[in-house]
């Protein structure tokens, strides 16, 4: 098997491992929070909100840094690194006694973050150019996949076991993702080559990324993509329960519908990447950020569960497209030996788009409820088209000048 496909193979389940012990948490921390002492639900609330965005926030501020260290001294270093760390404070949670504490670790958990990045910067730059395109499409999927199933197995392991036990098998799994990336992840990579052409600082660095005028745009999708997938998100249980009534099984239905959207967008990434390394990554972008504002548009009017249900499956399959073509158009646009830095500010604004997003959507949800939110985030989509477009188009029209 090429060296390319076992890289992806194995970093595929590293990112599986990884992101689904980062949702594990999700159906159970206000619960956690209250075993840690706070009995009253609204504060539980409140804490489980700040320690949910606590880890983005870092996240933010820490993955340049990681980026350019990555395009010093390698992207395998990297993902071990930020694999080992998450082990640890992932452990390390299990043993909190007061949500300050899990506070705390959630914070030191984003500045020690960057698997993902990482993973995807190494798995561009050791793969065949021709190729590209299905592999970071097979690599995102890899995330949905975990995304999808860590709550699910959080829930069940938390029956089955109490919260502490499953931050402890969550360390044991991440850890597991280490050693198999540190035994069998090979990178092609020249340290002492990367020594001489990276000792710009992070701030220089973005400095040189942002006169691509091609970067900055991908980095706004990637935000975008966030903000309206998570501006929403928050809410949807109480859409569901708005469309459906109290029904007993209000919770499994609400779920079904993320996990549903993630199940096809699963399916689409690798397909789409597949279809961007043929006819290339900005014409699936671009199809993918109308397919996705298009799709945003019966949110808008449903009536009923099944309505909903259909509109964000077909929601994901468009937004399985955008991340993997994103990457692949990041990894064109890119100079040689920037590709760390270049994801981890792509990296960046995911986090931001995760924090801004849930935030401002339940700031504006008040006053234009849950559709109105829908229809912002079809037209942000839609603005965030016509930039990529033109910022590609002088790309397109530089390069047949010169």
């Amino acid at each position: 098997m090429n060296r390319w496909k076992i890289n992806l193979i194995v970093l595929w389940f590293g990112q599986f491992l990884v992101m689904s012990g980062m949702t594990m948490i999700i159906p159970f921390l206000p619960l956690y929070i209250q075993e840690l002492g706070v009995m009253n639900s609204e504060e539980a609330s409140v804490w489980a909100g700040i320690i949910f965005a606590a880890n983005f926030l870092t996240s933010f501020i820490a993955q340049p840094i990681w980026g350019k260290i990555a395009d010093r001294y390698g992207r395998k270093m990297m993902v071990i690194r930020s694999g080992l760390g998450m082990a640890i404070v992932m452990t390390l949670m299990g043993f909190s006694q007061t949500p300050l504490h899990l506070l705390l670790l959630r914070m030191m958990n984003g500045l020690i973050s960057g698997f993902v990045p990482a993973a995807t910067s190494l798995v561009s730059a050791n793969t065949p150019k021709e190729r590209i395109g299905v592999a970071m499409g097979s690599l995102q999927s890899g995330a949905i996949a975990g995304t999808i199933m860590g709550p699910l197995i959080g829930g069940v392991m938390a029956d089955l076991f109490g919260f502490r036990m499953i931050f402890y098998i969550t360390g044991s799994l991440m850890f597991l993702a280490t050693v198999f990336a540190w035994f069998f992840v090979q990178e092609q990579f020249n340290r002492k080559e990367a020594s001489k052409q990276n000792d710009l600082s992070v701030l220089q660095g973005f400095r040189q990324l942002r006169a691509i005028p091609q970067l900055p745009a991908l980095f706004a999708v990637t935000f975008m993509i966030q903000f309206a997938l998570m501006s929403s998100m928050p809410q949807i249980t109480l859409f569901v329960q708005h469309l459906v009534g109290n029904v007993e099984n209000l919770a499994f239905l609400s779920g079904f519908v993320g996990s549903v959207m993630g199940i096809s967008n699963m399916i689409a990434s690798p397909l789409l990447g597949r279809i961007g390394d043929r006819k290339g990554s900005e014409m699936v972008l671009k199809v993918s950020l109308l397919g996705a504002a298009i799709t945003f548009i019966p949110q808008i009017f449903v009536q009923n569960y099944w309505q909903l249900l259909i509109a964000r499956f077909l929601f994901g399959i468009f937004m399985g497209g955008m991340i993997p073509s994103v990457n692949a158009l990041i990894r064109k646009h890119t100079p040689e030996g920037m590709e760390g830095r270049a994801y981890s500010f792509n990296s960046s604004f995911l986090a931001l788009g995760n924090l801004v997003g849930p935030t401002l959507g339940g700031f504006l949800v008040g006053w234009i409820t849950i559709r109105g939110i829908f229809a912002v985030g079809a037209v942000m989509l839609l603005i965030n088209l016509y930039w990529v477009h033109r910022k590609l188009k002088a790309f397109r029209n530089h390069t047949a000048a010169s």
